[in-house]
């Protein structure tokens, strides 16, 4: 069956009537619990059914938002949340904005497909029509930089020369199908075949919704090729108004970095890689002054009269290189050390260091204490904490521990 909404791309709203409605769930395309609903099929629809890799549309039924469009045989079946009575007219409202921008997609993805295979006898093996970009996949090993700049300024002369395409319907037994680009029908294909012209450039059996004209697409912009499968290329592309937001979001992008680095677009890569190897030079710096510091806090420790069988020490800056030369400055045969470096109340790390049999049974506890995850050996026990907050906890019992230890101990 073919749809209104692929006899006309253009229609925004469209009259029609429930055929039947029947109690469904529908599980979220991001995962999650099951959303129950209905499964509404209407004589007709302008709701176009996810196929040849468009996803589906959006619209309401009268007041009631349409949350799924699947095709089933000749149907297409809409899911919603309220219950719709069998018989009843209803107003149908389209998603304008997400059809439009899925015409401009897919009419884009037929013209580079055709054009990359005339060019370059590239052929098309699947494409898939993303929220933020869409991808072709092309049957080449590679596509060289000069190849793809050649294929954008031949896709984007035809957008200006104003070609118009063309939707036609054949009988599933006309000779020809045999002429035009296909993948083949799905296994369920009812009635007759839509073929999609661009005039004097491709025809392609299609089931999706696409502009009238070339020039509805305004501009394509390939954004450049990445590794696919095993010898085929992905070629990324924005076609239309995606073009015009990716722009808007790059000039937004470029005015913060202006004024946030006091120059020029033009200077923005050199200011970026000057503060790169300040950063990375502040960060030499603080570690050898992290690791001078760790060494002083021990041979402090190591200096009183009379040491302490716990030594307890957190900081907000350090790692675990830091926490490690403290220990073995220190030495763990004869004291128990429990150190923590990162937020006083949040996520941080962790090193219980000492006597190999304490940490051995201290280890797990300090760990489950400190919400956090750890293992260790030969007297260290080390890892990552959630609950920094509850370091007095633990503090409580390592004391606990060494005033019940033996004086052999």
């Amino acid at each position: 069956m073919v749809f209104q909404c692929q006899r006309d791309s253009w229609a925004r709203q469209f009259a029609t009537r429930v055929v039947s409605c029947r109690a469904a769930e529908l599980r979220p395309e991001g995962g999650g619990e099951p959303v129950r609903g209905f499964q509404v099929v209407l004589e007709d629809t302008i709701l176009f059914p996810e196929g040849g890799g468009q996803p589906d549309d959006r619209g309401l039924i009268g007041d009631v938002p349409v949350l799924r469009v699947t095709r089933r045989g000749p149907e297409a079946i809409h899911f919603v949340q309220a219950s719709l009575e069998p018989g009843s007219e209803v107003l149908l409202s389209l998603d304008w904005e997400r059809r439009f921008d899925h015409m401009q997609q897919h009419s884009g993805q037929h013209l580079i497909t055709a054009i990359a295979e005339q060019m370059f006898g590239f052929k098309t093996t699947s494409w898939e029509l993303g929220r933020q970009r869409s991808v072709i996949e092309l049957d080449t090993p590679s596509m060289t930089a000069e190849q793809a700049e050649a294929l954008e300024r031949s896709v984007n002369e035809k957008i200006r020369e104003r070609v118009p395409v063309v939707v036609r319907e054949l009988a599933a037994d006309d000779p020809e199908i045999e002429t035009v680009r296909s993948r083949g029908l799905p296994d369920d294909h009812a009635g007759p075949v839509r073929v999609v012209d661009i005039e004097g450039i491709d025809s392609n059996m299609c089931c999706g919704t696409h502009v009238s004209n070339l020039s509805d697409l305004q501009v394509i912009k390939l954004l450049g090729t990445e590794k696919g499968k095993k010898n085929k290329t992905n070629l990324v592309f924005l076609a239309g108004n995606r073009v015009l937001k990716s722009m808007e979001q790059s000039h937004s992008t470029e005015k913060a970095l202006t004024s946030l680095l006091k120059n020029g677009p033009g200077e923005h890569v050199e200011a970026v890689k000057r503060l790169q190897s300040s950063v990375k030079l502040l960060q030499k710096n603080n570690l050898n002054l992290l690791r001078d510091m760790a060494v002083l806090i021990a041979r402090d420790f190591r200096s009183r009269p009379a040491q302490s069988q716990l030594f307890v020490l957190h900081r907000k800056e350090g790692d675990s290189e830091f926490m490690n030369i403290i220990a073995n400055e220190i030495g763990t045969e004869e004291t128990l050390l429990f150190l923590t470096v990162g937020d006083e109340k949040e996520a941080g790390l962790f090193l219980l260091a000492g006597p190999v049999e304490a940490v051995e049974n201290l280890g797990p506890r300090v760990a489950e204490l400190l919400g956090g995850k750890g293992a260790g050996k030969r007297g260290r026990f080390q890892g990552k904490a959630t609950k920094m907050s509850r370091r007095g906890e633990v503090q409580a019992l390592l004391q606990e521990f060494i005033s019940h230890r033996s004086p052999e101990a």
